[in-house]
């Protein structure tokens, strides 16, 4: 399948390796964008003047290969990964059916249908059947000359003859080095917040906050019966956790953003409340300083089994999956952006679209930033 398409690939762009897998790379004047062929992973993504080349992105390849261990246990979950339809553990039903964690999308091969040059616009569209679930996804990424976005446009395609629910994340992770302990910050508008439930065991991350309980973002109950900020990692890490947020229903769009004021860098997604009315972040801090984050917007609060997501149906007023109509589609557009960010910039209150632009907000130290959008969302 992959030889298929390098004709079409060179034509447009060119075809890499990340970490010794087969990778599109894509790229405008700005920025340059790095995508698994097998999986769809988004595993790199820098900017075109930056001579660090700093990634954002989660790569547990790299961060396993510096400690000496074997990485072929991260599978093709790198970057920003796509989990459909499945974000969580599986039934033993569904395991012996072959179905694994988190889907099927991020473990089978992505046919490439078209990448080419439309204007200033560079288009990609790609696919994978998932034969299991009986359905196709497809997603389109644009990338437009002179703009630090990229455009994202997936569907969902169901081949069976009657409504079904259906559980979709984005799973966007950020590592180190751009997750610093103490210095990268995480904003979203948040409504209500969870930590996640859990039964201390043996071995792994000890855990930082509290079992289960309600807070008020950013402040979450730890352990010990205090309050953290956790829009920052510990500036001494060593822990592990998770938590989730409903986003406020009162917007149309919202947002999650990753910042390094220090670096002047941020990450950030924009996308609609009504196809993801959740962001989970999934804390791994240890000590040594290889740490990750999740800015998982999804179709739930938190990565469980199928049916305990159905049966839950609602949390904060907020649905806990979608619905997938017979023989139909459902989809979802969302923004990337990369930039460098206005110096002082702390924090980020509002990110919005105002006509063919975008408009980062930090209120308290009046900082903005603005970046080119041509094609909105």
């Amino acid at each position: 399948m992959w030889l298929t398409v390098l004709p079409l690939l060179v034509a447009a762009q060119s075809t890499t390796t990340f970490e010794d897998r087969p990778a599109l790379l894509l790229s405008n004047d700005k920025l340059e964008l790095t995508i698994l062929a097998r999986g769809g992973a988004l595993a790199r993504l820098v900017l075109r003047d930056d001579p660090e080349r700093i990634n954002p992105l989660w790569e547990p390849i790299r961060y396993a290969r510096e400690r000496g261990q074997k990485p072929s246990e991260f599978g093709d979950s790198i970057g920003h990964f796509v989990c459909v339809d499945g974000f969580g553990p599986v039934s033993a039903e569904e395991r012996a059916s072959g179905l694994s964690g988190h889907g099927e999308a991020h473990k089978l091969p992505w046919e490439t249908r078209r990448v080419r040059k439309e204007g200033g616009t560079l288009v990609l569209e790609q696919s994978v059947k998932l034969p299991i679930v009986l359905e196709t996804f497809t997603r389109t990424l644009r990338l437009v000359d002179g703009e630090n976005v990229v455009y994202v446009h997936s569907e969902l395609e169901s081949y069976l003859g009657f409504d079904r629910p259906v559980n979709w994340a984005e799973h966007g992770t950020i590592g180190a080095p751009f997750l610093e302990p103490g210095v990268t910050v995480v904003d979203m508008p948040a409504w209500r917040a969870r930590t996640r439930p859990y039964t201390v065991r043996a071995g792994g991350l000890p855990y930082r906050l509290a079992s289960g309980k309600d807070f008020t973002w950013p402040m979450a109950p730890t352990a010990g019966g205090k309050k953290v900020d956790v829009r920052a990692a510990p500036a001494n890490p060593n822990s592990g956790d998770h938590t989730t947020c409903a986003l406020d229903p009162r917007r149309k769009l919202v947002f999650v953003t990753a910042l390094h004021p220090v670096e002047r860098l941020m990450l950030g997604y924009l996308f609609r409340r009504e196809d993801f009315g959740w962001v989970q972040s999934w804390e791994h801090y240890p000590p040594d300083g290889r740490l990750a984050r999740g800015l998982e917007f999804s179709t739930q609060p938190f990565d469980v089994p199928r049916r305990e997501a159905i049966q839950m149906a609602m949390l904060f007023d907020t649905p806990t999956f979608r619905w997938l109509p017979a023989k139909s589609r459902i989809e979802s557009r969302y923004l990337l952006f990369w930039a460098r960010t206005p110096e002082g910039m702390r924090r980020v209150d509002d990110v919005r679209l105002e006509g063919r632009t975008l408009v980062i907000e930090d209120r308290k130290t009046r900082r903005t930033l603005v970046l080119a959008a041509s094609l909105g969302l």
